[in-house]
């Protein structure tokens, strides 16, 4: 039995063919699955998965988080007020300034606690967000809750791209299980 391809995507809309970008996220997820792995490592936080495709993403062109201090974050507009300073603005993990692509690591109950569907909804109303990229664990062991947060998020993403009810101002949203 041949071991399924490391890291699980999946790309939105799926009538779209992925953009030339999606090879080289997918691919710093990838070469770090010895350290990231939720299949077979627990207790990987989100930082943890960021500080190591790090350095694959910025080498692609993305600005990344570095810390929890207000100069190591990577904030995005919103809305702008007063002399076209920023009135409403979210914090982000990654963004990639040329192809508009937010980046967010969700690790732990990302999907139980719909974290997916906030991060859907922020990229939404960002200012240049075109694209967003979101990794979620494939697997989840944590307490006494076993979660496939992968496959809850797409099956949340597929519904929304599914129904004609939900029109996001996206032009895609790249899913990723780690």
């Amino acid at each position: 039995m041949a071991a399924s391809p490391y890291p699980s995507w999946r790309y939105y809309p799926s009538r779209d063919r992925a953009p030339d970008w999606v090879a080289g996220l997918v691919g710093s997820f990838a070469v770090v699955q010895e350290t990231i792995d939720s299949r077979t490592h627990t207790g990987v936080s989100s930082d943890q998965v960021l500080a190591a495709v790090r350095s694959g993403i910025e080498t692609d062109g993305y600005l990344v988080e570095t810390g929890k201090t207000t100069t190591s974050k990577i904030t995005r507009p919103v809305l702008f007020g007063e002399n076209g300073k920023a009135q409403v603005a979210y914090d982000v993990d990654g963004f990639h300034p040329d192809h508009g692509v937010v980046l967010e690591v969700e690790a732990g109950r990302g999907a139980a606690n719909n974290a997916d569907y906030r991060d859907i909804i922020r990229a939404s109303l960002m200012v240049d967000a075109r694209y967003l990229a979101l990794a979620m664990m494939l697997d989840y062991r944590g307490g006494n809750q076993k979660l496939k947060s992968y496959e809850q998020t797409r099956t949340r993403v597929d519904a929304i791209y599914a129904s004609d009810r939900l029109q996001l101002p996206l032009d895609g949203l790249l899913l990723i299980g780690y």
